[in-house]
């Protein structure tokens, strides 16, 4: 993320036969922030294919997705973006693939939706790493890239500055956890709500569940009580019996429908509700230890500098350097 004014560039590659729908989303996405420039580069003679699959479609000024910068703009990238395309097993460009290479080694972040990944894997550039795509082309990656360690069944999966992600839903979540490390949880948040989304979900989500659960099931109920409750104790039999299920039965249905085990999705909540403290109040960190359930300062600090990569303080300044419009402490408390 550049520093100071400068505005984030996001190059979206576009790639031959790209599917218009992973082209929009992330325009879309870092185009509701003022601090994203979105391009789209390529060649001007691409084609892409509709939602249905139909090769046959070429790109028209309806479409509105003609490349807007030619390939050599991908130079100023900060961030570059490789939509799915359709026949992944097909070969995509040299010019494109020496354009990738040329990102990453300049230490560009690098984002490939869905079948995307096969264009970075082309590249070599993935060679050694952990990456994820859409669950009917994770057995083809593998067999044509035999050197990239393919995830099963995960939205989207972050290995240094290469991230990859399942199909355009979890492009979206993608973009959103983009824009949540470059601004914060709150502006991810108010990002999602221009483009009528929840927040976004974690990488480690499922894109699928092998069974579908009955609505009886459903542990949202479960999950809103431990978001109200954040601030206080939390154990695993206290929510699994808010949900009336056995502790064994809870623990396997959470892990099916949040992709993680209900303390690590727990330790998770109390840190996005940390980062939105850290950004939108000036409360102490003792306050917001005590508020999030972190308990003391000190166990708060060695939390958030581990999971995050910098102290609570570093990231409040980061965050809200002149924002003078974050409500102080004592207009946040209660009166009386």
């Amino acid at each position: 993320m550049p520093s100071g004014d400068a505005k984030t560039v996001v190059a979206i590659l576009a790639v031959p036969r790209l599917y218009a729908l992973d082209v929009s989303i992330p325009a879309h996405v870092f185009g509701q922030h003022a601090g994203y420039e979105v391009i789209v580069c390529g060649d001007d003679d691409f084609d892409f294919v509709d939602d249905s699959g139909d090769s046959s479609s070429y790109v028209d000024v309806a479409a509105g997705i003609r490349p807007t910068h030619p390939l050599a703009a991908m130079a100023r990238a900060d961030l570059v973006l490789i939509p799915g395309y359709e026949n992944p097993h097909l070969p995509v460009p040299a010019h494109y693939l020496d354009a990738l290479r040329a990102s990453v080694e300049r230490g560009a972040r690098i984002v490939a939706v869905c079948t995307g990944v096969f264009a970075l894997a082309a590249s070599g550039t993935l060679n050694g790493k952990t990456a994820t795509t859409y669950w009917k082309y994770t057995e083809l990656l593998r067999t044509m890239h035999p050197e990239v360690d393919v995830v099963e069944n995960r939205l989207f999966v972050e290995d240094g500055a290469i991230l990859t992600s399942a199909g355009a839903g979890a492009g979206l979540d993608v973009c959103l956890h983009i824009v949540q490390a470059d601004f914060g949880a709150a502006v991810a948040d108010e990002v999602a709500k221009d483009v009528v989304v929840t927040p976004p979900r974690n990488g480690n989500e499922p894109q699928y569940a092998e069974t579908l659960s009955p609505s009886r099931a459903d542990l949202r109920a479960t999950r809103e009580w431990v978001i109200r409750n954040i601030g206080s104790p939390i154990t695993v039999q206290q929510m699994a019996d808010h949900s009336f299920l056995s502790r064994r039965t809870f623990i396997r249905r959470f892990v099916r429908e949040t992709g993680m085990p209900p303390m690590h999705w727990v330790a998770r909540q109390r840190l996005t509700g940390a980062r939105r403290l850290l950004e939108e109040s000036d409360w102490s960190v003792e306050k917001i230890a005590g508020a999030t359930g972190f308990g003391t300062a000190a166990n708060f600090r060695s939390i958030f500098r581990r999971e995050v990569g910098v102290t609570p303080s570093a990231y409040r300044k980061l965050h809200t350097q002149g924002d003078s419009s974050r409500p102080r402490e004592e207009e946040r408390l209660p009166s009386g």
